[in-house]
């Protein structure tokens, strides 16, 4: 009986599952790496919505200055200056 042909076959069947292998194990630590910096990238975002939400502030401040101001506008010319 021959078994040449069942050799070839399995020694064909093994480089392709090395192939396979090689090329998707730099995927996997890659996609890990990834998901490391995407936990860091999320707490730096997490901490820049803390860090400016008192800006949302920013345009009740401009009116009232903006008040402020008109009210020193007026004192000014009804003193003559």
């Amino acid at each position: 009986m021959n078994t040449t042909g069942w050799w070839i076959g399995y020694s064909i069947g093994i480089v392709i599952v090395l192939v396979v292998v090689a090329l998707v194990v730099p995927i996997l630590r890659l996609a890990r790496s990834i998901g490391g910096q995407a936990a860091d990238i999320n707490s730096s975002l997490e901490k820049s919505v803390r860090n400016t939400a008192p800006l949302a502030a920013l345009r009740t401040t401009i009116e009232h200055a903006t008040i402020i101001i008109g009210g020193l506008q007026r004192g000014r010319n009804r003193l003559g200056g």
